[in-house]
């Protein structure tokens, strides 16, 4: 077992080296991320609808059933059959809680139906970032890829700014600063 876990840190050092030099492609597997959570949080949303529709069905029988029983418990009441009255209002008594407890239940699937879609919005707004942040950092990383071509006296002065190694280092830096902030963020 030992080997294995040996290998597995060793090709996760491997892809973490590989991301942090090439940011624009952990940008792009967080995006990825984020579309699978995205995903997730609509089929979770279906699910909690198809839920909260049952629910409602069973809040809606439950109150047919208590309401034919109150009828019963009049019509009994009417007809002078106390035995049967109290009989069909204990049926009633013991329905109610129940028709509670559901009510309870599809007020809870409609809070967190709520919360979905919030965490839906959430997760599209990041997903925005992301693929502007990952296209940003591939348009620097192919902007600096192409600085060999000295062309026209224009281009030497962009090609200057990349030639900077402080700017270069500075560059590396703010993308990891931001990469960084996104990593917190995606946490919350």
């Amino acid at each position: 077992m030992g080997l294995l876990e040996d290998m597995k840190r060793f090709l996760e050092s491997q892809i973490d080296d590989f991301l942090s030099k090439n940011p624009h492609l952990e940008l792009q597997v967080i995006g990825e991320q984020l579309a699978q959570q995205e995903t997730d949080t609509i089929q979770l949303i279906v699910d909690l609808q198809a839920q909260e529709k049952q629910t409602e069905q069973e809040i809606l029988n439950t109150a047919q059933e208590i309401k034919n029983w109150y009828d019963r418990v009049q019509k009994a009441t009417t007809a002078g059959r106390a035995d049967l009255a109290t009989a069909a209002q204990d049926r009633v008594n013991a329905l109610l809680p129940q028709g509670n407890q559901l009510w309870g239940k599809m007020k809870g699937l409609k809070e967190r139906i709520a919360q979905a879609h919030e965490l839906l919005q959430t997760i599209k707004t990041r997903r925005v970032e992301v693929k502007a942040k990952a296209k940003a950092a591939a348009d620097r990383a192919a902007t600096s890829g192409n600085t060999s071509s000295w062309g026209s006296v224009n281009n030497y002065t962009s090609y200057s700014n990349f030639a900077d190694p402080l700017d270069a280092q500075f560059r590396r830096w703010e993308a990891d600063e931001e990469l960084e902030s996104l990593k917190r963020n995606l946490g919350k």
